[in-house]
């Protein structure tokens, strides 16, 4: 069991930086934590990340029922409670709004590969999930066709979320997704952006390999051109997503 305290502090401080960072406007995003098998942490509705303290957090099961808190658990703590029935591994899960990636969910533009090297290692590919209006079952479950194989998700026109083995993992994805989707939209505005070379991509993910890091794109049966997004893309027609902005790399 994680000790109580430390948990809350820790999601506070998470809040806070997502706050300041400018992805959760006003009462915008949702972080929760896992305390054990049975029992998360969850950040409360209508309330800004940014100004958290340890008393506002919430305790609830497994199924979204408020255990504890003087202030109402987020309508969408469904969907955390998904991605934690499915990986038993996350601890922590956070959802926001961060302007880049959420631009890129509501144009439904896949983000391309092959272009950074530590997003190629750390981050690799990231799914867009359909539509679904917020805090129901049907949104929570969205998610689930993609849970197993990356740890951020891009919502279609509404955010991101990421999940891992600690709040700060959890919100270290969306961060580094958000700096790349920048990077990207900058980069446009210069002209057509470059990709790396099937080869030079591959050493990359032999690297992320070799440190111990997994990548779905590295299955023993695709045998297709690795940059062009080969592990979701049957998922694009459901999400309505196509590439417009950035044409994917010639075959």
């Amino acid at each position: 069991m994680q000790d109580v305290k430390e948990l809350k502090r820790a999601i506070c401080e998470i809040g806070d930086r997502i706050y300041k960072r400018g992805f959760a406007a006003a009462n915008d995003g949702n972080i929760t934590a896992r305390l054990n098998e049975s029992e998360v942490l969850c950040t409360p509705t209508m309330c800004c990340k940014g100004f958290l303290t340890p008393d506002d957090i919430c305790l609830v099961d497994m199924e979204g029922n408020q255990l504890a808190g003087s202030k109402k658990r987020s309508s969408e703590a469904l969907l955390h409670l998904e991605i934690m029935k499915a990986r038993p591994d996350v601890q922590s899960v956070v959802h926001c709004h961060p302007p880049h990636a959420t631009a890129f969910a509501v144009a439904r533009e896949p983000i391309p590969q092959a272009v950074l090297p530590e997003v190629e290692v750390f981050l690799g590919e990231v799914p867009i999930a359909p539509y679904e209006t917020p805090g129901g079952k049907k949104f929570a479950e969205t998610i689930l066709p993609f849970v197993e194989k990356s740890n951020v998700i891009i919502l279609a026109n509404h955010g991101t979320v990421s999940y891992g083995e600690s709040v700060e993992r959890a919100y270290w994805w969306t961060e580094i997704l958000d700096a790349y989707c920048r990077i990207l939209i900058l980069a446009r505005q210069l002209g057509p952006i470059h990709y790396l070379s099937p080869q030079k991509t591959q050493e990359l993910l032999d690297l992320k390999v070799k440190w111990g890091f997994a990548d779905p794109r590295l299955d023993a049966d695709f045998t297709g051109d690795i940059r062009r997004n080969a592990t979701f893309r049957d998922s694009w027609p459901a999400s309505g997503v196509e590439p417009h902005a950035f044409p994917e790399p010639p075959l």
